[in-house]
């Protein structure tokens, strides 16, 4: 057991991980938490590229391991669009309305069973020994072109689950924490911390 920083400034993201990791590491901090600025850029073409751009950025200044996830959503129609760009696909980082109303727009003129698409989240675990851990995890659902619920953040008000019946926003967070792509992308994560095959 040991400390961990999580290298992010997103609440959502972090109070998910704090939720899933607790019991594996004796503190998890945010880079809030643990008093560290730093915002390395984000110049990778795949998710996996920009965790660990991240991970050893913070690993590199902190002296601890240092966990970064990078994701974001594929939409078929769109050609994996918005990807690694999720974040800031109307072109301004974070603006989850204005992200939002682009994804609807450029859907819109689909039927929804055309507006297939997943959740991506890779995950990178850097120590200051060097070693590296990396994982990746995906969920499957359908792109509404009207909101529903306020749980969640980013597109979860749009990502419909058939299978659930509902939009990511509208489950429960203990509940999303056993559905969602970063659950997934950190279980394969603790396999990999195990000993296991991801």
């Amino acid at each position: 057991m040991q400390k961990l920083i999580i290298a992010s400034n997103n609440p959502g993201k972090i109070r998910e991980i704090k939720q899933i990791l607790a019991p594996y590491f004796a503190h998890i901090l945010s880079l809030a938490e643990a008093g560290v600025d730093a915002d390395a850029d984000e110049t990778g073409q795949t998710f996996a590229e920009n965790a660990c751009i991240k991970a050893r950025a913070v690993c590199r200044m902190t002296g601890c391991a240092a966990l970064s996830d990078d994701s974001g959503l594929e939409v078929d129609v769109l050609a994996g669009a918005p990807g690694v760009y999720s974040a800031r696909y109307c072109g301004r980082h974070g603006d989850d309305d204005g992200n939002n109303q682009k994804l609807v727009r450029a859907v819109a003129a689909y039927p929804e069973e055309q507006r297939t698409a997943r959740y991506v989240c890779a995950v990178c675990l850097c120590y200051p020994d060097g070693r590296e851990l990396v994982a990746q995890g995906s969920c499957e659902g359908v792109i509404r072109t009207r909101g529903a619920g306020d749980g969640g953040f980013g597109y979860d008000p749009y990502f419909y689950l058939p299978e659930r019946g509902c939009t990511m926003a509208q489950l429960p967070a203990d509940v999303k924490n056993t559905l969602s792509h970063r659950y997934f992308a950190l279980r394969n994560l603790l396999r990999l911390l195990d000993g296991s095959d991801a």
